[in-house]
């Protein structure tokens, strides 16, 4: 019987181990492969294997020259079914179990509405508040689209229904430089937290953490989801809907490196539409982010094992 590309010790870095338990796991890795709930050009149901294909050939390393060559890594394949129902279902449950568990997890989607299920998981297993930090071109703030409440454009708007996040104020977006009609009236009425792509192009990212590290201090958990359409499409052209105007490659690492100061307990990077750039701009663009996200983990998890001796 052929084996599972998720499987494979060769892939992440030749760090995937997939009969690592659960508890042993510095970092767990699973894919959503679904794209129901898009809006406009679809694809991103191909991400997380099209992602794993790339990384047998890298090294533990990161842009800093460090080694996170000793992290306990393990790919928990996908989450498939035969209905978003069934799909959303797993996902929540899966989810749910991570964060009980308190291993920090790196979801690969899918579109963005499968962010939907996971955050829902990381409330249900939560007694405490918890943020959410939004990268992206688009707040997906909508109550629905066409009718269906669990679209992507609909992500955080679910996330507000949540019973641990208590506040829109506990939602910090970056790199927004779209908004839909329907999210107009929703932006002028509540105290939305946005540090726009042209904000932080011209006030600067250290600038911008600040203001992001400030308003979200008072949360011991915060979830990070990242939206590769939060890149300008010269950065990432494969997604499904690129805006002009985006952040840099340069701005989204430093933004990324800043942010893990904070209690981040685990993320997603969606919207990754591998056929739509025959390059694959944005499935390198989402390796790098999965592997300088490794190396911060590596070094937290170095900092817990030197003050536990």
């Amino acid at each position: 019987m052929k084996q599972a590309l998720w499987q494979d010790p060769k892939i992440w870095a030749g760090l995937n181990n997939p009969d690592l338990e659960t508890s042993d796991s510095d970092i767990l890795i699973f894919g959503i492969p679904y794209d129901g709930g898009v809006s406009f050009r679809a694809g991103a149901w191909e991400a997380p294997d099209a992602l794993r294909n790339i990384t047998y050939t890298i090294s533990p390393t990161t842009e800093d020259f460090e080694s996170f060559a000793g992290l306990k890594l393990k790919d928990m394949g996908n989450v498939e079914g035969d209905s978003r129902e069934n799909i959303f279902a797993k996902a929540e449950s899966l989810t749910k179990d991570l964060v009980k568990n308190d291993t920090f997890f790196i979801m690969i989607g899918g579109d963005h509405s499968v962010t939907i299920p996971v955050q829902r998981g990381v409330d249900a297993a939560l007694n405490e508040p918890f943020g959410i930090i939004h990268i992206d071109a688009h707040f997906d703030l909508c109550h629905d689209q066409d009718g269906d409440t669990l679209s992507h454009g609909s992500t955080e708007r679910r996330a507000l229904e949540l019973k641990n996040l208590q506040s829109i104020q506990d939602i910090f977006f970056l790199g927004i430089r779209s908004i839909e009609s329907d999210e107009v009236n929703f932006y002028n009425e509540n105290p939305v937290q946005v540090a726009s792509a042209k904000e932080i192009s011209r006030r600067g990212v250290e600038d911008t953490l600040k203001r992001v590290k400030k308003q979200l201090a008072h949360l011991n958990k915060i979830y990070l989801t990242i939206d590769i359409d939060c890149l300008d499409p010269a950065y990432a052209a494969g997604t499904g809907t690129p805006q002009f105007g985006g952040l840099t490659s340069r701005e989204l690492l430093d933004l990324l490196e800043g942010i893990f100061d904070l209690p981040i307990i685990g993320m997603d990077i969606v919207e990754v539409a591998p056929k739509l750039d025959a390059s694959l701009t944005s499935v390198f663009a989402a390796r790098k982010l999965v592997t300088e996200v490794c190396g911060f983990i590596s070094k937290k998890q170095a900092k817990k094992r030197g003050n536990a001796v």
